[in-house]
């Protein structure tokens, strides 16, 4: 699987004087639209085991993996998981220009918006109807999280999910369609 990426409407703190940013990355429960007949939730397990076999996963402006903002593997980004979702906090370096900017705008309010990247480990397919699927995130591999100007590949994220539901669906139809004609012909067998 490939790295993808989720964005949410962040609630993003910035503390200049402590220079600290602190919000939720991710939000469990609310469906995320990926289209017309498609939605993906994120399930409150998704982060339990990555968050204790991942070593170190960072926080980066904008996905930009030249300014990390913190980490976890020295203790700069703390990451925790309540019932709401994913929350962190960071420590940033008062000495890094690329973070001090990055906090004052999301002091000002320019930017508002997080964003996680990750790898599915397990997902869960439910079929609503023929034409809408909801799929559910259970267990992740995090990679990072961002507060970021714009989503991340939110085009890009929909496009592959929409073509997977419709795979999906095509694989099942052929199921169908090839049981029929068991029927049909009469060579299907019956269990009595």
């Amino acid at each position: 699987m490939s790295k993808q990426y989720r964005y949410i409407e962040g609630n993003l703190r910035a503390e200049m004087e402590e220079h600290r940013l602190s919000g939720y990355f991710a939000v469990f429960g609310p469906e995320y639209k990926m289209g017309s007949r498609v939605s993906e939730q994120v399930a409150p397990t998704a982060f339990d085991d990555t968050l204790r076999e991942q070593p170190d996963v960072r926080c980066l402006w904008n996905h930009n993996d030249d300014i990390v903002l913190g980490r976890t593997g020295n203790g700069t980004l703390n990451l925790r998981v309540d019932e709401h979702g994913l929350w962190g906090e960071v420590t940033i370096n008062p000495e890094d220009s690329d973070a001090m900017n990055a906090l004052a705008r999301i002091k000002r309010g320019d930017v508002t918006q997080c964003s996680f990247g990750f790898e599915v480990i397990e997902e869960e397919m439910i079929k609503r109807s023929e034409t809408d699927v909801l799929f559910v995130l259970k267990k992740v591999r995090l990679w990072e999280v961002s507060p970021v100007a714009f989503p991340a590949y939110r085009e890009t994220a929909i496009s592959a999910r929409t073509a997977e539901a419709e795979a999906i669906q095509k694989r099942e139809f052929q199921v169908w369609r090839e049981n029929v004609k068991e029927v049909l012909n009469g060579t299907q067998k019956t269990t009595d």
